[in-house]
This record gives structure tokens, C-alpha cells and sequence, in this order.
């Protein structure tokens, strides 16, 4: 190198006035440009800075890590390490086969057995799943939506068999069926047996476990499909009140029904977008329950969400960059009141974890509990100008959005006629030009790259090659081991009650479950009565 040449700098991203969602950042905030009514006091009603007045200090939130891969055996013993880590909730990840009730058998479903989650075909593989484990005293949540109800029941049956009362199950089955036709596409039935269905596990549910939450409405998809913090808490809201729709025309009381419904959704970079987002839909939805249906106990008004921390905001470039992501997304989310974080390990954007990086990122979770204090106050930023007014605009674009979704004539046209779908695939697309052109910094990938650069990991996670045989062998097992007349019986029983408009099939889907009906035999007797979706095609 020539002595007199400066050595080359990577280029430096410009900064911007605006936030990821938008919303215009002034430089500082005036103190009448803040309306104190919409602030309040934690615990209070519009619950803009929290659900509970004494925030973290009378309960920390549930920390979780999205884990399940493989067998049955294999997800048990990872989650068994876990909890021996300090890990205070179980999150079951399903495999594709599963989510789309699919049986190991079925030729679509072989080349993806145990791979992004674990394979669970029947009762048999649950009672593995979750053998040593004590239900009564574990919070488990299901990322599952097509087949949500039949994994409920198979819970259900579980603890049946364990002995645990079914009135002491606590967690959360994702069961938000909306967001699979706009977002992620894990449907199997219509939309409308699909609301029956959904329906049906709510309304059972708060029957015969109370205390467990029978949907996520989850927004997180559609944010990682694309939308920006904004569109991603309208759709949510927008959903969760057309399942509000859905009940109140089922009989369902929505002084019961609303305490069981939970929302989930990703954090992103944008830390301020994320706290507000939060404090706008918290505040937004008591609105919708108090002045909309007339609900008055304060805890039917209540918007509790989970999060994950990471998804699509992690990259395979420089893979130790993600812990720093998870670990600012995890602070948006105590400062916007979550009541249960995953964080996402730093392996993720390529690979299952490791036991490495998922202890990590159970980790990450632990020393923002115990050492950094940030949850020792209650909505520490809660009075901020800057906070507050960006919390106001953040619920200004989330009702624009949800006025043209109601414009349209709501969310179940907008989904059946592929408008939503359309719109969301349109977003995707500008953000993946934004990161291409630079307008959206993402340090390792679009800047401060390195030549040559290889992704570099302390260890690389390899499924078993033999987990589709012995998947395969299990099932076998449990056909030729299993009464058949008994299943032939359960599955009847479901079918004829499928044919009635108004019948709640999770009886019988619990029923179907013992006999040890698989998901496949369950998901195709239901396709009878119902038939499938059919994706609409916008050009």
C-alpha cells in the first residue's frame, strides 16, 4: 500500500428522521405535545403502562425458548435441559407434517419429518413428549394453528393420563388461523369451518380449563411476512375481534371469553416503535372491550401478549450480532409490558439451535431479569414526551389501518378474496428493496460487511438422519398396538358432529385422541365435512 493512501473505510449509513413504521422522530418533544388522559396509571384502565399496577415486582414475565425437533425423545430431553437452565415456561415447536395434518406416512409429509419442529402424529408421541414433566406446574405454549384444536385435545388427553386435573393447565395454543391465510400458510380447512373451529376450542376451553388460553392472536407473522410495527398490530387487533365476532355469535359471553384471550407478536430493531407499539395496542384493545361490547371487569379488558424476540430481524452474517439483537429487542419488550419473551438463539436465522445458543438465549432473558433492574419500576419510560407522542401516532396509523380493513368489509372478505394477502406480499417486497438499497441498516449484511466472509459459529447443529425411520417405525407401532374398532367409533362420532352447524367437536376430538386417532385420521375426517382452502390468486 502506498503510504501516503488513507486505508479504505466501509461507507457509513445515514441516519433518519423517521422510524421503521413511519412515524416522524423529532429531534425533542414539547410537553403539550402530550395528552396526559391517554397516559394513566399502570394497572388502570386504558392500561396504556401496563396490565398490572406493580408491573414485573409482583410477577416476572414467563421466559421461554422456542424449542422442538425431531422425536419426541429428543425435544423432551432438550426441554428438560432448559428448565434445568432457569427456563420458567415450555415452547413446543411442531413440524411441518404436523402443522399441516399431515401423518409421517403421507408422501408430503416424509422430507420434512422432526425438521422445524417435533413430529407428534398421535397421543403416543405426546405422552413422550411432555414423560417426567408435571403438567399442573409447567406453562406450555403450541406454535400451531390448523391443527391447534386436535393439539389441545391431545394436551388434554396427556394430562388425562398423567392424572393432572385439567382445571390446573396453564399456557397458550397459538390457534389464530387468520394470520395463516394472510401471512404464513399453514391453513388446511376454509375460513369460515375454520372459525367454527376456533370457536370451538375457546368456548371449550373456558369450560374445562380455565386457566389455559386456547388462542394467540398472533401478529408476528404478518411482521416478519413484511408489515411494519403498525400494519403488524392492526391486522392483530383486526383479527382478534373478528374472532370477538365469531363467539359472541357462537353465545359466548364476552365477560368470560376476552380474560382467555392472549396476542403474540415479533420485536424488532426499531426500539421505540416497539414500546409503542405495545402501549397503543394495550390501550387500543380496553377500548374496543369497554366501549364497543360494554365489558366492565378490568380484566376482560385486559391485552396480555407473548413475544419472540429475533425472527426474520436475525441474519446468518455475522451470526454473534444476534445476541446484541435479541438482547435490545427483549429490553422493547419488558418496557412495553410482555408477559411472556422468547428470545430467539443467535444460530436461528440458519439452523435448529444449539444447546449452546439456546442456553444463551435463555441466558440473555435471565441477566436483563436479575441484573439489569430495569423491571424493578413500573413503565420506567411511561411519561416520556418523546415516548408518549410516538405512542399516540403509533395508535393514529394502527386505526388507519384497521378503518381501510373495515372499509373493505372486514377481515374475513379481505382474506377470502386475497386482498389482505396482496397487500402484505406488496410490503414484503418494498422492505427487501429498502434493505437492498441501504435504507434499512442491517450491520453485517447490507454494511460493515466483510470480503469473503463465512458464517461462523462455535458449533452446527445436525438433525439425525435416522428421524424419519424411527418417526416412521413409532407410528407403526401405535397402528398395530392401537383398538381399531375404537378409533373407527371416535372418528364417526367426530364426523357426524362436524356435519352440525352448531355441535363444539373438541369432545370429540379429546375422544378421538384416546383411542389414539392420529392427526392425519382426524385432519381428513374433518376435510370431509369441510373441504379445503383454496388460496386466491391476485395478479
Amino acid at each position: 500500500m502506498n503510504m501516503r493512501q488513507k486505508p479504505a473505510t466501509a461507507p457509513e449509513p445515514a441516519m433518519t428522521s423517521v422510524s421503521r413504521s413511519g412515524i416522524p422522530v423529532p429531534t425533542s418533544v414539547d410537553a403539550s405535545a402530550v395528552n396526559p388522559q391517554n397516559i394513566g396509571q399502570p394497572g388502570e384502565y386504558p392500561f396504556t403502562r401496563g396490565i398490572f399496577p406493580d408491573g414485573y415486582n409482583g410477577r416476572l414475565w414467563t421466559i421461554r425458548q422456542y424449542s422442538g425437533f425431531g422425536t419426541a425423545e429428543e425435544s423432551n430431553e432438550r426441554y428438560k435441559f432448559l428448565l434445568a437452565q432457569g427456563q420458567t415456561g415450555l415452547s413446543v415447536a411442531l413440524d411441518l407434517p404436523t402443522q399441516c395434518g399431515y401423518d409421517p406416512t403421507h408422501p408430503m409429509a416424509r422430507p420434512e419429518i422432526g425438521k422445524v419442529g417435533v413430529s407428534l402424529s398421535n397421543l403416543s408421541e405426546a405422552e413422550i413428549l411432555f414423560q417426567g414433566l408435571d403438567l399442573s406446574k409447567i406453562s406450555t405454549s403450541f406454535t400451531i394453528n390448523g391443527t391447534a384444536a386436535i393439539i389441545y385435545a391431545m394436551y388434554l388427553a396427556v394430562a388425562d393420563k398423567q392424572g393432572v386435573p385439567r382445571e390446573k393447565l396453564t399456557g397458550t395454543i397459538q390457534n389464530d388461523i387468520l394470520k395463516e391465510y394472510v401471512a404464513r400458510g399453514t391453513w388446511i380447512f376454509p375460513v369460515r369451518p375454520s372459525m367454527r373451529l376456533i370457536a370451538d376450542s375457546i368456548l371449550y376451553s373456558n369450560d374445562v380449563s380455565p386457566r389455559f388460553n386456547a388462542i394467540s392472536i398472533a401478529g408476528a407473522h404478518v411482521r416478519d411476512a413484511g408489515a411494519t410495527a403498525a400494519e403488524e398490530m392492526a391486522y392483530t387487533l383486526a383479527n382478534g375481534l373478528a374472532y370477538v365476532e365469531e363467539l359472541r355469535s357462537r353465545g359466548g359471553d364476552v365477560e368470560k371469553f376476552a380474560k382467555r384471550l392472549s396476542f403474540f407478536f415479533y420485536v424488532h430493531m426499531d426500539f421505540f416503535d416497539e414500546i409503542a407499539k405495545f402501549r397503543a395496542g394495550r390501550r387500543l384493545w380496553a377500548r374496543f372491550m369497554k366501549e364497543r361490547y360494554g365489558v366492565k371487569d378490568p380484566k376482560a379488558q385486559h391485552f396480555r401478549f407473548g413475544v419472540v424476540c429475533g425472527g426474520s430481524s436475525l441474519v446468518a452474517p455475522q451470526p454473534y450480532n444476534n445476541v446484541v439483537r435479541v438482547a435490545v429487542e427483549t429490553m422493547a419488550a419488558v418496557f412495553g409490558g410482555a408477559q411472556s419473551i422468547f428470545t430467539c438463539a443467535m444460530d436461528e436465522a440458519f439452523q435448529i439451535p444449539t444447546e449452546f445458543s439456546a442456553e444463551l438465549a435463555v441466558r440473555t432473558q435471565q441477566i436483563l431479569a436479575y441484573e439489569s433492574g430495569i423491571g424493578r419500576t413500573v413503565d420506567p419510560l411511561g411519561g416520556s414526551y418523546f415516548l408518549e407522542q410516538h405512542t399516540d401516532r403509533m395508535e393514529e396509523m394502527i386505526t388507519k389501518v384497521m378503518a381501510e380493513i373495515d372499509a373493505y368489509g372486514g377481515v374475513i372478505p379481505a382474506i377470502e378474496d386475497g386482498w389482505m394477502q396482496l397487500r402484505l406480499a406488496e410490503r414484503g417486497l418494498e422492505r427487501k428493496l429498502d434493505t437492498d438499497a441501504g435504507k434499512n441498516v442491517i450491520v453485517g449484511q447490507n454494511f460493515f460487511k466483510k470480503e469473503n466472509e463465512q458464517i461462523g459459529v462455535r458449533e452446527l447443529f445436525t438433525l439425525d438422519p435416522t428421524v424419519a425411520q424411527r418417526a416412521l417405525e413409532k407410528f407403526q407401532r401405535v397402528l398395530d398396538t392401537r383398538q381399531q374398532s375404537a378409533v373407527d367409533a371416535s372418528l364417526a362420532k367426530l364426523s357426524a358432529a362436524a356435519a352440525k352447524d352448531r355441535e363444539n367437536v373438541m369432545p370429540y376430538l379429546v375422544d378421538c385422541c384416546h383411542a389414539y386417532a392420529t392427526v392425519g385420521e382426524m385432519v381428513s375426517c374433518l376435510k370431509k365435512q369441510w373441504g379445503e382452502f383454496k388460496e386466491p390468486v391476485n395478479l
